[in-house]
């Protein structure tokens, strides 16, 4: 059967996206930054998925304020970058898994998670930057990705305990699935920022050391913090942690850590990034 055997948490920030696009990693102010995720490519290349399910936030490119589903997942056989308003990222389409994703609709509806089902879908920076991130600037990408998209734009988004909940959920859906497959799921976006307002540019490095300490030891706990902290805290834009808490849901209760990283700031946003793998 498929298995679920790692996990990769990553901020998903528009603006390395064009640093990597515009040749500017080598940059005094991005060398740092891409520097930490050297082992990260090193590791993936080393686990080449057989499919990875990459959960993000869209950014009103493939939905806008008429249709923002809480919990989406797009089954078809190839997603195209979203033109973000200054055109599509120069990157290759990312192929899906239509098989497995519907699959894990079925499943996943049936243990009582409204998930939206799309087959036709543009994926934004959310979802292309972690892959630029994590394979480089490859011809195409190594393996189909399953896009599962969360509302973290509009109020109210779900909380943390739900998407907890989704990524078991997600996890009993693959090993259910009746083809060996090596699966990764990835949680992006985060960490603290808020883009707007009097506290635009806020970083609150004490919060997001934190929550990513707990994310490794207890996600439980972690998975009950309210609403209002991550917006207090981390910033209106925090709320994207959520996120990682799916991909964690869906992991061993022990994990090992494989790499940490974190960095401040890129374009005045919090980076963290985690690997972590199943005893």
């Amino acid at each position: 059967m498929a298995r679920i055997n790692a996990s990769v948490y990553t901020s998903h920030v528009p603006a390395i996206g064009a640093a990597i696009d515009n040749g500017r990693t080598g940059e005094d102010y991005w060398k740092p930054l891409f520097a930490g995720y050297d082992y990260s490519r090193q590791w993936i290349a080393a686990r080449k998925p057989d499919v990875i399910l990459l959960v993000y936030n869209d950014h009103a490119s493939a939905f806008d304020a008429n249709f923002v589903p809480t919990f989406a997942i797009a089954t078809g056989e190839e997603f195209q970058p979203a033109d973000e308003g200054w055109g599509p990222r120069p990157v290759p389409p990312v192929k899906g898994h239509p098989r497995l994703a519907s699959h894990i609709a079925q499943s996943v509806i049936q243990d009582d998670f409204d998930l939206t089902v799309i087959n036709n879908l543009d994926v934004d920076h959310g979802l292309t930057v972690p892959l630029s991130l994590m394979f480089g600037q490859p011809e195409a990408w190594p393996c189909p990705v399953i896009p599962i998209a969360v509302n973290v734009v509009l109020y109210p988004p779900p909380s943390g305990s739900r998407c907890y909940a989704l990524g078991k959920a997600l996890r009993r859906a693959v090993e259910s699935f009746d083809e060996d497959l090596n699966v990764q799921i990835w949680g992006t976006g985060g960490m603290s920022h808020q883009l707007q307002g009097p506290r635009a540019g806020l970083i609150n490095a004490e919060f997001d050391n934190d929550f990513l300490d707990q994310l490794v030891t207890d996600p439980e706990a972690l998975s009950q913090k309210p609403h209002i902290d991550y917006v207090r805290l981390a910033g209106s834009e925090g709320i994207e942690l959520v996120m990682w808490l799916i991909a964690r849901g869906a992991m061993n209760d022990q994990v090992e850590q494989k790499h940490r990283f974190y960095h401040v700031p890129a374009s005045n946003t919090a980076v963290g990034h985690l690997i972590l793998e199943n005893h």
